[in-house]
C-alpha cells in the first residue's frame, strides 16, 4: 500500500526510520521504507545509515555520484513497490505519535496529493541560525485553513503522492536549489487537487543564517530561471508578484538604486540576532529584479 521514501546527503536518517517504522507497522499495512544515499561524503554517517537494512521492509541504497534531491526523489518513485508515495526528507522527524495513520490512507485514495504541513521547534536554536529559524516559523508553519488559500504552495519534506502523479509532475533538469515551486507549478497547470491536513513534520536541518542566505539567493535564481523559460506561471510566487506591480508603474529601477544604499545594513540585519523577514524579503526581490534586469552585481 505505502512506499516510504527518503533521500539523504551526509545526514543520518536511523531515528527518523525507527519511528516511521515503528508507526507502519503498528498500522498493519503492507509497506517498504527505501532510502537512497546521494553520495554523502560523511563515512561515519554512510555507516550510522546503514543499520536501517536490519529493519524488516527496509532498503538502503546509494547513489555513485551526487544527482541532488530532485533526480533522487525520482529514482525513488521508480524503485517504489507500492502506488502510494509518503516523501520525507532526511532532516524531519513527524509531530504525531500517529503520523501514519493520520494520512487515513483508506478513506482518501480519492486524493492524489496530501500535504501534512511543516513545523519548527519553539526553542530558539543558536544565534547563527535564527534567519532559517525565523522564515521557518513565519513562511513555512502554516495552519491548514492558511494552507487552503494557497493550496500548491508545498514543502515536498511530508508529502504523500500518487506514483504516477509524482513522476509525471517531478521535472527533472539541473540540480539546483528551489525546485519546489517547479514541482508546486506543475501541479498546478496540471489541475492536480491538493489536500491539506494537520499532519506536520519537525524541520531539524537548520542552515546558519550566511549559507541560507545564500541558498535563498539561489532559490531566487531558480525561480527567475524557471519564469524566464515558462516554465511556471508569472505570477505563482509573491516575489513574482511584487516584481509586476513595480514594474507596471515602472519603478523596478528605482527600488534596486534605493535598495544599494540600504544593502549592507540589510545584510547586516539579516545576519543578526534578530533578524527581519520584511527585510529578508526586500533582499530577495532586488535580487530578482536585478536578474530581470539583467544588473548582476
Amino acid at each position: 500500500m505505502l512506499s516510504i521514501l527518503i533521500p539523504t546527503y551526509n545526514y543520518s536518517v536511523v531515528e527518523l526510520v525507527t519511528i516511521v517504522h515503528k508507526q507502519a507497522l503498528m498500522a498493519a499495512i503492507p509497506f517498504e521504507i527505501i532510502v537512497i544515499d546521494d553520495c554523502s561524503t560523511n563515512q561515519d554517517i554512510n555507516d550510522k545509515n546503514k543499520i536501517i537494512e536490519d529493519l524488516v521492509f527496509c532498503t538502503y541504497l546509494k547513489n555513485e555520484k551526487n544527482l541532488g534531491r530532485t533526480a533522487t526523489r525520482n529514482s525513488l518513485a521508480i524503485k517504489a513497490t507500492y502506488d502510494l508515495l509518503l516523501f520525507l526528507d532526511a532532516d524531519v522527524l513527524p509531530k504525531h505519535d500517529d503520523f501514519i495513520n493520520k494520512f487515513e490512507l483508506n478513506i482518501n485514495k480519492k486524493f492524489k496529493v496530501i500535504y501534512g504541513g511543516i513545523c519548527y521547534y519553539k526553542e530558539k536554536p543558536k544565534p547563527d541560525q535564527l534567519l532559517r529559524w525565523n522564515y521557518g516559523h513565519k513562511r513555512e508553519t502554516k495552519s491548514v485553513s492558511n494552507r487552503v488559500g494557497e493550496p500548491y504552495f508545498i514543502i515536498s519534506q511530508n508529502l504523500l503522492i500518487n506514483k504516477k502523479v509524482f513522476i509525471k509532475n517531478n521535472t527533472l533538469g539541473k540540480n539546483t536549489y528551489g525546485l519546489d515551486i517547479l514541482f508546486s507549478g506543475n501541479l498546478l497547470k496540471n489541475d492536480v487537487k491538493v489536500k491539506h491536513i494537520d499532519n506536520p513534520v519537525y524541520h531539524l536541518g537548520l542552515e546558519n543564517n550566511e549559507t541560507f542566505l545564500n541558498k535563498s539567493l539561489e532559490a531566487v535564481k531558480t525561480t527567475y530561471l524557471l519564469d524566464k523559460n515558462n516554465q511556471i506561471n508569472k505570477d505563482l510566487r509573491p516575489l513574482q508578484k511584487s516584481y509586476l506591480f513595480l514594474n507596471k508603474w515602472k519603478v523596478d529601477g528605482i527600488y534596486c538604486a534605493v535598495f544599494k544604499l540600504i544593502k549592507k545594513a540589510i545584510k547586516s540585519n539579516l545576519l543578526s540576532n534578530n533578524p527581519s523577514m520584511f527585510m529578508f524579503d526586500l533582499y530577495r526581490l532586488n535580487y530578482f529584479i536585478e536578474l530581470k534586469n539583467k544588473r548582476h552585481g
